[in-house]
């Protein structure tokens, strides 16, 4: 199975010619609104120990979402909705196509079937609600090979990492609008497994922070690669 990983909110960058929009909202840039802190350190860290490539996007996801379908109403933030018709096209052009269509012409290219991990963090708090879950794992259920090795990762990381909550599809649903949803319209589940990652923001830090990482990573070596 061939790995790829990618991270679509890996930083909060905002272009020389936009940075006119994020003036004085800096504070909401640093926040988790502008991008996930800490998924970038997990995304690299899991692509060089299995040598996998990684695909990341640094630009601020206030710009432009690139985990968004280009129908959503979230694909451009409060900030980047009211900049003129032509700046959108630019920006699609520049910072959300590339990223997308790098990952696509990959998956298309090399040997079948695919594993790509999405590696995201979240906030703990949400709109006054403190979320249940320290690592998610998001799947479509309805994809054999998906939920197979989602069963594995749960497994793997429980025994390694005891003292984590982790559930499926949460804190959010895998089924909903996001590059790998996207990705599972162009490739069949014996193509293509597209798993989200979601980490728990609490940890960073922290010494747990480094444990996860660390046995995310170890889980997935001995998943992938035990047998060979």
């Amino acid at each position: 199975m061939n790995l790829i990983v990618t991270c679509e909110h890996a930083g909060n960058q905002v272009p020389e010619n936009y940075s006119h929009i994020f003036a004085d909202v800096q504070d909401v840039l640093n926040s988790h609104q502008g991008w996930d802190p800490g998924a970038l350190e997990i995304a690299r860290f899991v692509a060089t120990e299995c040598s996998a490539p990684l695909f990341s996007c640094e630009t601020t996801r206030l710009l432009i979402e690139t985990n968004r379908s280009l129908h959503s109403h979230q694909l451009y933030s409060r900030y980047s909705r009211k900049l003129y018709e032509t700046d959108h096209d630019s920006i699609l052009q520049q910072y959300y196509y590339p990223h997308r269509n790098s990952v696509e012409d990959v998956i298309s290219k090399v040997s079948k079937p695919v594993l790509h991990l999405s590696i995201h963090s979240f906030t703990p708090v949400l709109n006054g609600d403190t979320r249940n879950v320290d690592v998610g794992i998001l799947f479509d259920p309805d994809r054999k090979g998906e939920s197979n090795f989602s069963k594995q990762l749960f497994d793997g990381l429980e025994q390694a990492l005891p003292f984590l909550v982790l559930k499926f599809n949460e804190p959010y649903k895998g089924t909903d609008d996001g590059f790998t949803t996207y990705l599972r319209t162009k490739f069949s589940d014996d193509e293509y497994l597209g798993i989200e990652i979601e980490v728990n923001q609490k940890f960073l830090g922290t010494e747990k922070w480094e444990m996860i990482v660390m046995g995310l990573k170890e889980v997935l070596f001995e998943i992938l690669y035990a047998e060979g």
